[in-house]
């Protein structure tokens, strides 16, 4: 993910299986666009290692035997983990200069203000003219949901799904009527805080959600509210208005009111979970180890606005516009869209092809249906049709995504705090956050 580690949440980059590069090499120097042996050679720069990618351009060169994609890491072998100030100013000195590599890993670098100095490619043209790429068989609802300024400039190597998940016994129980294909942070809050009410016995109290600071609430709400806060294709912030304000004042009033706890405890049984599904077996493993009954819901939208699920990505690579091979860089990454790329089980995520995900919900669902799917305590889980069909429909209509930059992020954590803690006012912060985040976005 290009952000702070938000709600206990973090993703994980695998570890190289083939030697790599000097990683200041990488994006500082260009290669030659032919080698000795006459081939056209491709540059694909990565922050870490990725076994992924490695073996799909193993494949990719032995297949066209004319191409040499040639991969190179920022992080090296040595280093527990990538730089990333240094990584995104290398990169950043290497796009200005046109010497970067041909492909590159935009992980937590300003997508958004690269393609507004036209310095990647778009890439929607060429995605619609290949006929080696099956578009019916795509997740469109992803790709388009990724574009900017209506182009398409970075290709994911997969996704992630993130949603709610509800106490399903208690929400069917409970007298309390919502729509979660279209409700806001208000009206979740709403039910939130009935739902609380209708089960507070003592110390059985039940929590809103799952115990965390403030902050990191603020972080979540921001997340699905990110479009309305930061105009990326203008680079222009909205933190100083009444909208912000009201959220921050929305989310400490949960924790003034009890609704909301800080701090996990021992016996915690929130009736929300926010839900990250990694994988199609994370659709039972992750929602059924927590409820024997869950209920898989949307994340609140912002006001006035609908749309499927969630979308989060690992890893996205951009050609380089001032690339001399551009169409050898976009052979390999229609590549990457092949069935037999994206069937390989160094992918991390859900596959940009329904085929693929299809097959292992497919195999899910027998057995679900045999009661042979066990979860980690060893409990069966109880998965119906139904269950299944609403998470195949979640998984074909997710198109809300929000490449939310991670300088951005860390402002708003960083700074919220004080309002939290009362020492300033939620006009304070917010004038705060908007003046450091226009600063920044302007640099």
């Amino acid at each position: 993910m290009k952000k702070r580690l938000g709600l206990g949440f973090a993703c994980a980059i695998l570890a190289t299986t083939t030697a790599c590069g000097n990683g200041n090499e990488t994006t500082a120097s260009k290669e030659q666009p032919n080698s000795k042996e006459g081939k056209k050679v491709v540059t694909l720069s990565l922050k870490e290692p990725n076994p992924y990618y490695e073996a799909a351009a193993k494949k990719f060169n032995e297949k066209y035997p004319d191409i040499d994609v040639q991969i190179k890491s920022f992080k090296q072998p040595s280093e527990k983990h990538a730089d990333n100030e240094k990584y995104i100013k290398t990169t950043n000195t290497a796009l200005l200069s046109g010497k970067g590599a041909d492909i590159i890993d935009t992980s937590g670098l300003p997508t958004d203000k690269y393609v507004n100095q036209k310095l990647l490619l778009n890439m929607s043209d060429m995605l619609d003219q290949d006929k080696t790429v099956n578009k019916s068989n795509l997740q469109m609802n992803v790709l388009d949901a990724m574009k900017l300024n209506g182009g398409l400039y970075t290709i994911p190597a997969s996704f992630i799904l993130v949603g709610l998940v509800g106490d399903g016994d208690v929400l069917e129980k409970a007298n309390v009527k919502f729509d979660d294909k279209s409700w806001n942070w208000k009206q979740f809050e709403e039910v939130g805080r009935k739902l609380v009410q209708q089960t507070a016995s003592g110390k059985d109290r039940r929590n809103f959600l799952e115990g965390n600071p403030p902050e990191l609430i603020l972080q979540e709400i921001v997340w699905n509210s990110y479009g309305e806060l930061v105009d990326r294709a203008n680079r222009k912030a909205k933190f100083d208005s009444p909208a912000f304000t009201d959220m921050l004042r929305q989310v400490k009033k949960l924790y003034d009111d009890k609704i909301m706890m800080a701090q996990a405890t021992d016996k915690e049984n929130p009736l929300f979970h926010t839900e990250r599904i990694f994988t199609p077996a994370q659709f039972i493993k992750g929602p059924y180890s927590k409820f024997s009954n869950p209920k898989l819901l949307q994340n609140p939208h912002p006001e006035g606005k609908t749309g499927g699920i969630r979308i989060a990505t690992n890893s996205e690579l951009a050609i380089q516009a001032k690339s001399e091979v551009k169409e050898e860089a976009w052979k390999f990454m229609a590549f990457l869209l092949s069935e037999e790329v994206q069937s390989n089980p160094y992918r991390d995520g859900f596959s940009l092809l329904k085929s693929v995900n299809e097959k292992k919900l497919d195999e899910l669902q027998k057995q679900a249906k045999g009661g042979a799917y066990k979860l980690e305590d060893g409990k069966t889980a109880k998965v119906s049709e139904a269950d299944f069909a609403r998470f195949k429909q979640f998984l074909n209509s997710a198109n809300r995504y929000a490449d939310v930059d991670i300088k951005v992020n860390n402002i708003i954590y960083e700074e919220s705090v004080a309002f939290f803690s009362g020492q300033k006012s939620a006009e304070e912060v917010a004038k705060l956050i908007q003046n450091k985040t226009t600063t920044y976005l302007n640099e």
